[in-house]
């Protein structure tokens, strides 16, 4: 269903008519604004490039009988807002929960499991740390208060400028929606105390490392949480900033591990009435003589038109790449161009014929136990080991001991792999997107790499590299060919990749339109 090729329904769904929004790629987030804009009585049309739509977080069947959710590994941070008012649950969306959600071996045949109970939290830390297992508690309470002022910003329309000249109607409305947002940003502010704010704005600018030495004692606890500061990106535990996104992944408010979502959300999408057509590349956008975006050329010289255009392609790929030249200003452009677009970030999908035996965990269990349905931590037993990884790509070639973060999906859901055998998603860094040591296009390179990830698991899971019947991988140049993430741009487990709204920045105002839609 999702393979209408562009080619058989152009000239009647496309060629000839103009539409309300046209959004480029069809993404979580470009089906998200697609449903939302259907929804509101707008003809939307969707072109993806692809012949499948979800972006980064599609499920795909590339070993045959096994499923893999292709990049994305783990759900946690789609809005519930956006899942209870566009009814995914009735298009197929289901969320398995994770219970216990983190699982770290050490190799001194110790391990340490955390999730969302209390006392099993509690009696866990104490086999590294009484203190630690004390502040554990209020660690979390504290990271949550800070994130019910986040959920404000991130639930809110942002706060914007007006691009253009418009009315004293127009500006007096835009004035008064930014006051809204500010002075709930500020009640929330308030709410917190002067005490709870400086805390808050320190763990925002400061390096993880100093966040989590503040909190614990113990090297395997922090290095488990630190993980959640660097992964998908180049950044070291030390790397001011990275305190931010620590608490970025605790934002999320269900875990999950199936790739069905991205479905759901274009299931919504269409059943409002938004056309979704796979293999449609677009290759630059229109513009008129106004400086204004009026549609798209496809790769194959076809014009669509549309009143507004959305593009969830990169910021590079759209502003770049997509818009012809001497149309932006040239700061702005020079600004999209220095932009830092590096990750380090490797994605392995492994099909294996048993599950892994970890040695340092003594639970008897004869199939799948807690240890296999959480976050598995590999080679990440301290904040010093992630920061050694870190400096091997800063010096140009993928880590020695690499850094993985290892799900396996079919423990929770039997449909996407073959009886007894099972598919593991290994999220690997750091791996530099140009090594100075080989090239990614060598396949003696990439297998070497691989079985390097494979021996690393081995020395936690003995065996584990036998059990491999199959893999794919995506390495930064892949993602960026396969998926479209410049350099690739973020990490994909954020699941929040952001569409641009061209018009808006071009001279059109989209906030309006969405103003105007009819309450859910």
């Amino acid at each position: 269903m999702w393979r209408s090729s562009f080619s058989t329904i152009a000239s009647a769904a496309l060629k000839h008519k103009k539409w309300d929004a046209l959004i480029i790629g069809g993404g979580h987030n470009g089906l998200t604004a697609a449903a939302y804009l259907a929804r509101g009585g707008l003809s939307v049309v969707v072109l993806e490039r692809r012949h499948i739509i979800g972006g980064a977080a599609v499920t795909e069947d590339i070993i045959p009988g096994f499923k893999f959710s292709r990049c994305s590994y783990l759900q946690s941070l789609l809005r519930p807002s956006i899942i209870k008012e566009l009814d995914l649950s009735k298009h197929g969306l289901k969320l398995l929960k994770r219970s216990p959600s983190s699982f770290t071996p050490c190799l001194d045949g110790r391990y340490l499991l955390l999730g969302p109970d209390k006392e099993l939290n509690h009696s866990e830390i104490s086999k590294f740390s009484r203190k630690d297992a004390e502040a554990y508690p209020r660690y979390e309470s504290k990271l949550e208060n800070y994130c019910k002022f986040m959920d404000l910003v991130l639930d809110s329309p942002p706060p914007e400028s007006l691009q253009r000249k418009s009315s004293l109607n127009e500006q007096l409305k835009n004035k008064i929606q930014n006051s809204v947002f500010w002075a709930s940003c500020l009640r929330q502010a308030s709410s917190l105390g002067q005490k709870d704010m400086v805390d808050f704005m320190d763990l925002l600018l400061s390096p993880a490392s100093k966040v989590l030495n503040n909190w614990f004692e113990s090297d395997v606890l922090k290095a488990t949480l630190a993980t959640d500061a660097v992964i998908g990106s180049t950044a070291s535990v030390h790397t001011a900033g990275s305190g931010y996104v620590l608490l970025h992944h605790v934002m999320g408010e269900t875990d999950g591990d199936r790739g069905i979502w991205s479905y759901a959300i274009g299931n919504a999408a269409m059943e409002a009435g938004a056309q979704v057509i796979t293999n449609a590349e677009v290759s630059q956008l229109l513009i008129d003589n106004s400086s204004t975006v009026c549609g798209v050329i496809l790769a194959d010289g076809t014009e669509v038109h549309s009143s507004v255009v959305l593009s969830n392609a990169t910021p590079y790929r759209t502003f770049v790449e997509l818009v012809p030249d001497n149309v932006l200003p040239v700061d702005f452009v020079r600004a999209i161009k220095n932009s830092d677009y590096s990750s380090a970030t490797t994605k392995i999908n492994v099909a294996v014929d048993k599950l892994p035996q970890f040695q340092s965990c003594k639970l008897d269990h004869p199939h799948a136990g807690p240890q296999h349905v959480d976050t598995i931590h590999i080679g990440s037993e301290s904040m010093e080991e992630i920061h050694s990884a870190s400096q091997d790509a800063v010096n140009g070639v993928p880590s020695r001991r690499p850094i993985m973060e290892m799900t396996i999906p079919s423990v929770l859901d039997k449909t996407i792999s073959p009886p007894g055998k099972h598919v593991i998603n290994l999220f690997v860094q750091y791996t530099p997107y140009k090594p100075l040591d080989g090239d990614w296009q060598d396949h003696d390179y990439r297998e070497s790499f691989a079985q390097k990830c494979f021996t690393l698991i081995d020395e936690y899971a003995p065996g584990f590299s036998t059990s491999v019947i199959g893999y794919d991988m995506l390495t930064p140049p892949d993602l960026e060919r396969e998926i479209g993430l410049k350099g690739q741009t973020t990490r994909l487990r954020f699941e929040d990749y952001i569409y641009v709204e061209v018009e808006h920045i071009l001279g059109a105002e989209l906030w309006g339109l969405l103003d105007e839609m009819p309450p859910n």
